[in-house]
């Protein structure tokens, strides 16, 4: 593992301002940590300044993540912040991205923008340059700050409007090339959350702005986590707003009435709360119909579990721009609002329904009649389905997708996600090659983005307690911190000198508190900020010839021979630097 700098740090020299209270303005442990341990101060909502102790931290992230991009072959380059606006309107997201892209125009009233993520640049750079199939595939990455005027910057480095991130772009002449490069960063992405001390899971996504049909989130699991996922023990991991809803046959109650088309005269129940409990049934035994149109204005009936609800990015995926018809809407189109459902629909009426409702032997739902339901309604029998598409919010509980048992649910820090783009840029950008068979054609391209700063905040959300934060070896500002306890005294003071500069010959990282503070203060300090080995020197010790050592981790202290110190820490730093590689 490479040094980030081989000198003796001294923390009377460091700019290192730690804090004794929790900041006001600071919510998560993450937040008030990096500020209190001194890694970080707020410039502006969500925009901080990196001091000495974090941009180390900083760079070692950095580095672990260049170390993998490059061994699988993707190669380094940097790109301008600022990106000209015609390269926007090309790819048509300056008008779709929304406020998050922050603007500007320059003295000559030319558009800009800085960048949030680079498809737009990257593509602009490689089309004219890279002209046949045999130059593919070529991965390209830089890391670098990016821009996003979040509506509400927060959680410190979690939701920033200004962070580093690593963002890599692949293109290629094949599917079967590009799936071979994503499988090859996803595994790269396994590798940096490990090397970096991450609890992590892989999860299906939704690709959001970047686009294109295949993409996975690497969650570092957190309480404080935005996003919410779902997982089995079978591996099967989803993000919440795109995991499967399966039903779980054993939780079906079926109406009295089961198997025979029964009209119910249910009057004034037009909620699934209301029928469950006027029917004496659970929610999951019935099944939920919504109505709205899409944006060319076809008109559908939705239906998805009793206890479920609709999900949002599921739908705009299969039928962009789909609202909700008003109560005003529904009479026009005469479907009766609280009563809808499968039998007796208006002809012109599409019908959707989830997978999940396959499983149901009958229905019960709405009678498309005013104070009536039906039970025992049958699939092919009674009515029919036009599409059946994934469109329901899973619960925790529902069946995993992969093996059936029930899904646990659980909080997730982005801190990567991979895309395979296809031709979404290539072709809005005209971005082509010379196949083999002589044909123009649009490269098949990637994206694989990396959330640099986010990776701090994410590692604190791990790893901390009451004292501070508890940094793994392959992060930390450095190693071995060497704490004299008597400061100016003519047996400690260069005791601590000649192990410190002993440690630093040895290649680890060490800082020496050499302060003229209590000796609380610097054990206070050395937990905050997290040192993993601590080397406490005092008068007491010395005159056994012995040093106390302090693992952050465990709070286990252990005394050390002085004359075998130098030697026990090195093991012990190197046994946690394999840990990390």
């Amino acid at each position: 593992m490479p040094l980030i700098d081989a000198r003796l740090l001294r923390m009377s020299q460091l700019y290192a301002p730690t804090l004794k209270e929790d900041p006001v303005d600071a919510e998560l442990p993450s937040h008030q940590l990096l500020l209190r341990a001194a890694m970080i101060r707020k410039v502006a909502a969500g925009v901080y300044s990196f001091l000495p102790l974090g941009f180390r931290v900083l760079r070692k992230v950095e580095q672990i993540v260049r170390e993998e991009q490059d061994r699988i072959g993707a190669q380094e380059m940097i790109m301008s912040i600022i990106q000209p606006a015609e390269l926007w309107h090309e790819s048509g997201r300056w008008d779709v991205y929304g406020p998050e892209l922050m603007r500007f125009n320059d003295r000559h009233d030319h558009g800009f923008a800085l960048s949030p993520t680079q498809e737009e640049l990257i593509t602009s750079l490689v089309r004219d340059e890279l002209r046949s199939y045999r130059e593919l595939p070529k991965s390209l990455y830089h890391i670098q700050w990016k821009y996003r005027d979040e509506i509400r910057p927060r959680f410190g480095l979690l939701r920033g409007r200004e962070f580093v991130m690593k963002d890599a772009y692949s293109f290629h002449a094949t599917q079967e090339s590009l799936q071979e490069h994503y499988d090859e960063q996803s595994a790269a992405y396994g590798r940096i959350c490990d090397r970096l001390g991450l609890e992590w899971r892989p999860v299906e996504a939704d690709s959001g702005q970047i686009g294109g049909s295949v993409t996975t989130e690497f969650m570092a699991l957190a309480e404080a986590g935005e996003d919410g996922i779902f997982y089995c023990d079978c591996g099967f991991a989803a993000n919440m707003v795109v995991a499967q809803a399966g039903y779980e046959l054993e939780e079906y109650r079926p109406h009295e009435t089961e198997g025979k088309l029964t009209k119910l005269h249910t009057p004034g129940v037009t909620t699934i709360e209301e029928l469950a409990a006027h029917l004496s049934i659970n929610e999951k035994s019935t099944v939920k119909a919504l109505a709205g149109r899409d944006e060319e204005g076809q008109s559908y009936v939705l239906f998805i579990p009793g206890n479920h609800n609709l999900a949002g990015i599921k739908i705009d995926r299969i039928l962009p721009g789909f609202t909700l018809l008003t109560d005003e809407e529904l009479e026009q189109a005469q479907l009766v609002k609280g009563f809808l459902g499968p039998i007796g629909l208006p002809e012109g009426i599409r019908v959707i329904a989830d997978p999940s409702l396959k499983e149901l032997p009958c229905w019960l739902t709405g009678a498309n009649e005013v104070d009536y339901h039906v039970a025992g309604a049958t699939l092919g029998r009674d009515f029919s389905v036009d599409t059946w598409a994934d469109i329901t919010e899973a619960l925790p509980g529902d069946a995993c997708p992969v093996c059936g048992l029930p899904l646990k649910d659980a909080r997730g820090i982005e801190v990567g996600q991979v895309f395979q783009l296809g031709t979404k840029y290539s072709e809005s950008m005209k971005a082509t090659f010379m196949d083999v068979d002589g044909t123009e054609k649009h490269f098949i391209m990637g994206c694989y983005g990396w959330g640099v700063t986010r990776s701090i905040a994410a590692l604190v959300e791990q790893h901390y307690d009451e004292q501070g934060i508890i940094w793994p070896m392959s992060v930390t500002p450095a190693e071995v911190a060497v704490i004299p306890l008597a400061s100016g005294d003519e047996l400690v003071e260069p005791t601590a000198e000649s192990l410190a500069e002993l440690l630093t010959q040895e290649g680890i990282e060490v800082v020496i508190d050499d302060r003229d503070e209590r000796a609380g203060v610097k054990f206070n300090d050395a937990d905050l900020i997290g040192w993993p080995f601590q080397l406490i020197v005092g008068k007491r010790g010395l005159e056994s010839e012995t040093v106390e050592l302090k693992v952050r981790a465990t709070g286990e202290k252990t005394s050390l021979a002085l004359q075998e110190a130098v030697k026990t820490i090195v093991a012990l730093v190197e046994e946690q630097r394999k840990l990390y590689l």
